[in-house]
């Protein structure tokens, strides 16, 4: 074990389950390499994820206690190394791959490490990435894209590497195909139509919001849907002529789910990722048999997936969308954000400015 010796340093810990009253600034243990193969980081930026929410409320995996550091996207410089690490060295700037895994299963020996039934995320069990230095081990660091910012940097590790593995890995989207995305909100929806448009895909999206649907246009959505008024499937049938879409991305679940169906094309792919609702929902075997349909379940993706979202944002020099920078002694204020379902970026909190 290595100390890393320094001032006391702080963090937003979570003292327990419920509202953000439980979200505290305070100091936390001096940062330590627990691993050979394990590198220090000092934290520019984190980002803020649904999961951090769920987990606050008691509503995902249990951390192993409290006070307990939320927070899986980060990036930052690397200022200390282990003995064994390789490849990496202090003064790196690097985004961090959120996930580990257990290494020794055969979706591990694969490759397909978020098929791991031991994978967890920063943040989750152990602590996460709302502090200002975090310990994880050498391969999960990756270099930042030239001219990117850290705080666009650590937007990128769940909502976008989700987004791809859901799009390009899964669904296999191809240029010029409809695309529709359900119920969009800041995070992995909103990735998946910035990717969406990204590769030449027609793409329309649904929410409630007005606010959302306006900025979805401005990003290159055809057309957006109001949840609250219209016809889901009409809608879609009508804006494609017909055709239905050939894949649509549901984070939300509940009883939408059947219309989802009646929503593609032959040959539609229906990919669902994290629903928000969990109470069970109502399929048509013989719609699916009939039209050739795929229904396609996705979480984040894996470490090749990761890098491919990178060298993407760095040759085609796109950058993703960032509601608001909040310091990070205000992660109370940023989860507030979240839960409204205002805006539509990532909500990013920053170091520097805490």
């Amino acid at each position: 074990m290595r100390h890393f010796p320094g001032d006391h340093l702080k963090a937003i810990r979570l003292h327990g389950y419920g509202g953000i009253d439980q979200l505290r600034y305070e100091e936390t243990e001096d940062p330590q390499l627990t691993s050979p193969v394990h590198v220090l980081v000092k934290l520019k930026a984190a980002s803020v994820n649904e999961l951090d929410v769920a987990i606050r409320r008691g509503r995902s995996r249990a951390p192993r206690g409290f006070p307990h550091v939320l927070g899986s996207d980060a990036s930052g410089t690397i200022v200390a190394v282990g003995s064994e690490v390789r490849g990496v060295k202090p003064g790196d700037d690097v985004c961090l791959y959120p996930a580990t895994s257990c290494g020794v299963c055969d979706a591990c020996r694969d490759e397909q490490e978020h098929m791991c039934g031991e994978r967890t995320l920063l943040g989750e069990v152990e602590a996460g990435t709302y502090a200002e230095y975090i310990s994880l081990p050498a391969r999960n660091c990756y270099p930042i894209p030239v001219g990117m910012s850290f705080e666009e940097a650590a937007a990128l590790p769940v909502a976008y590497t989700s987004a791809w593995r859901m799009l390009i890995g899964d669904a296999e989207l191809r240029p010029g195909e409809w695309v529709v995305v359900k119920s969009l909100r800041p995070g992995v929806t909103a990735a998946a139509l910035e990717i969406a448009v990204s590769v030449g895909a027609r793409v329309i999206v649904t929410s409630s919001s007005e606010e959302a649907l306006a900025r979805a246009a401005r990003l290159g959505a055809r057309y957006g849907i109001d949840e609250r008024a219209a016809d889901f499937v009409r809608e879609i049938r009508d804006l494609t002529r017909k055709h239905g879409a050939d894949v649509l991305v549901d984070c939300a679940g509940g009883e939408g789910w059947c219309k989802n169906l009646s929503a593609l094309a032959r040959g539609g792919r229906l990919v669902a990722y994290g629903p928000a609702v969990a109470n069970p929902a109502q399929t048509d075997l013989r719609r699916i048999f009939w039209n050739h349909l795929k229904v396609l379940g996705s979480t984040l993706g894996t470490r090749a997936d990761f890098g491919k979202v990178l060298n993407y944002a760095a040759g085609a020099r796109a950058r993703p969308l960032i509601d608001e920078v909040i310091p990070l002694k205000d992660a109370a204020r940023a989860h507030e954000r979240m839960e409204s379902g205002k805006g539509l970026g990532k909500i990013v909190l920053s170091m520097e400015s805490s």
